[in-house]
């Protein structure tokens, strides 16, 4: 695209914008300091190089067979860097525990160490990237039965116990090395298929599991601990054990993150409410950005009036060095490498139509009680040229700009996905 039409094209924007009350220039400084945490798992379909045989219990699934799926920690390295290539700004990378390299040697989860993430903390340091973290507690043997901290059985809650204290530590190595707090979350996938009569006692033991996992301090400087609840899941549609209200209640009460998952609640239901509330409480929280299609399917992000609405509510709340955002999506039907792209770039767009809201004037109208005026300046600032603004970003930021990426992707595809063999 040719750059002086660009330019041109941004200061009519920036003119429009102006006559609102925004300065277009603040924006793109503050988009340009907003990192998001890309997910790995994108990459590969959740399978993670512990075994060959993918994705296998723990109310995790994902569908579709797209050639091309990263075979090793160096092939997945290689499409991410691939995928940033593609990506405005400057941002991060979330590892879960499946994704060690551990060599010829066969390490259960429980003795993973740093140096099983060695090069993944080399690489990451050489690209200029921070590194969030994951317990992988799914996709396992003693994870099958449906209950991991939560279990009644001592030696399997003692065992997922002992992951995710090896993963904090872990955590908190990728934050010295890296010189960025690293944001390791618990998920688990604990619950009922049907409805119990006993949720308290599963509760109990799963506050009893965390204490034991949080007992050893470890300094916020290098990691930040966050705890991940849901509605329901695979196998679990009954009753959750770490459900929203027990996570919350747990992270105010023990000073972690909550991370309020964009699939992880009722469908008509958006996180984008629950940001400022959460925000009164706690110190800082992890947003995990996803689409959910019906139920918590993971679908790739795409520019919806809900990303919007979690965008604004991010802006809005005047804490953007308190607010984590991760990308957590999987999608085996398209080109992997592709779908980072799309979702990483519409959260960003998401974020910069956020930061040119004309808020000065919605909130003086608001506060005189004007809703008339409030609703028409928000439907007008739909219409507002934010494209011409991210095109802007993107050539200043020297990445692609329109759909010239999808050309990079299609021949990145042909030059070297095409040619994996699964």
């Amino acid at each position: 695209m040719n750059t002086q039409k660009i330019e041109q094209a941004y200061r009519l924007a920036q003119d429009r914008y102006s006559a609102s009350g925004v300065n277009t220039q603040k924006a793109l400084k503050a988009l340009a300091q907003i990192p998001l945490s890309l997910h790995c798992w994108q990459g590969d379909d959740v399978t993670g190089f512990e075994n060959k045989g993918g994705l296998s219990g723990g109310g995790i699934q994902t569908t579709g067979n797209y050639p091309g799926k990263a075979r090793s920690p160096a092939e997945l390295r290689d499409d991410l860097e691939m995928a940033f290539r593609m990506i405005p700004g400057h941002h991060r990378l979330n590892l879960h525990a499946l994704y060690a390299e551990t060599g010829a040697k066969a390490v259960p989860r429980n003795e993973l160490e740093p140096r099983h993430f060695a090069n993944w903390v080399e690489w990451a340091r050489i690209q200029g990237l921070g590194l969030d973290f994951n317990p992988s507690c799914f996709s396992h043997p003693l994870a099958n039965g449906g209950f991991t901290l939560s279990s009644r059985d001592a030696g399997i809650r003692r065992f997922w116990v002992e992951h995710a204290i090896a993963c904090r530590r872990i955590g908190a190595s990728f934050g010295r090395r890296l010189g960025t707090p690293c944001v390791t979350n618990l998920w688990i996938p604990d619950g009922f298929k049907d409805t119990p009569v006993d949720r308290r006692t599963s509760r109990s033991l799963l506050k009893e599991s965390l204490d034991a996992v949080f007992a050893e301090s470890i300094s916020e400087k290098w990691n930040l601990d966050a705890v991940e609840g849901k509605l329901f899941g695979i196998g679990s549609e009954s009753c959750v054990i770490g459900s929203h209200e027990f996570y919350l209640g747990y992270a105010i009460k023990n000073h972690k993150l909550i991370c309020l998952d964009a699939g992880h609640y009722h469908p008509t239901e958006s996180i984008a409410d629950k940001i400022s509330s959460v925000l009164f409480f706690l110190d800082a929280i992890l947003l995990h950005v996803s689409r959910g299609v019906r139920w918590d399917s993971d679908h790739v992000v795409t520019l919806t009036d809900d990303l919007r609405a979690i965008a604004e509510e991010i802006v809005r709340s005047e804490a953007l060095d308190r607010i984590h955002i991760g990308l957590d999506y999987f999608d085996a039907s398209i080109n992997r490498v592709a779908a980072w792209v799309i979702g990483a770039r519409n959260m960003m767009k998401a974020l910069l139509i956020a930061l040119l809201e004309p808020a000065a004037l919605l909130r003086k109208a608001e506060a005189r009680g004007d809703f008339t005026s409030r609703l028409a300046l928000q439907e007008e600032a739909k219409s507002l040229p934010f494209a011409a603004v991210w095109d802007y970003f993107c050539m200043i930021e020297g990445v692609p700009v329109g759909d010239v990426w999808l050309t990079d992707v299609r021949r990145y595809e042909a030059s070297v996905l095409s040619r994996r063999k699964s």
